[in-house]
């Protein structure tokens, strides 16, 4: 009897696993997608970015060029690292970092009244301002993001 109930435990654990993982890949590639998907644009367009990056109005002039030209990089090996599974603890905390300055700037400009677009996707400013439509795709991507970044550092491990 005892020995039926803990077959039957470890193939319920086994199945709950593979879901877990199932998902896990699932979001892994999803983000990865995403973060591949805003930096093409932003390569191709480099001047048009940095226009974007100013009308954040957070940088020094000085800066705003540098950060135009570092940070679609950074999200083009942040995507292709959790596209291809490598790299995953250094992806995840820097993808969840990023997510959560991406928010932080859009909800900062939401309070501050400035009508901008953020540039999140596109150069191209016939999208619109930024709005909480916006800030709500931003959480959803946070929401993943932090779901990646605890199952990298603490459920891993248990199910492989």
């Amino acid at each position: 009897m005892n020995r039926r109930r803990h077959i039957y435990q470890s193939g319920k654990r086994g199945a709950l696993s593979n879901r877990h993982l199932w998902v896990y890949h699932l979001c892994r590639v999803l983000l990865g997608l995403v973060f591949v998907y805003a930096s093409y644009d932003k390569i191709l367009h480099p001047q048009a970015f940095a226009e974007s990056v100013f009308n954040y109005q957070i940088l020094p002039d000085a800066f705003v060029n540098l950060i135009a030209l570092i940070l679609p990089w950074l999200e083009l090996l942040l995507g292709l690292c959790l596209i291809a599974g490598v790299w995953l603890p250094g992806a995840t905390v820097a993808g969840t970092g990023l997510l959560f300055f991406f928010l932080g700037l859009l909800v900062y400009n939401q309070i501050r009244g400035l009508d901008i677009h953020c540039g999140c996707f596109s150069t191209e400013t016939s999208e619109g301002p930024a709005g909480l439509g916006t800030i709500l795709r931003d959480i959803g991507f946070l929401a993943v993001s932090l779901y990646l970044l605890l199952f990298v550092f603490l459920f891993k491990r248990r199910v492989e």
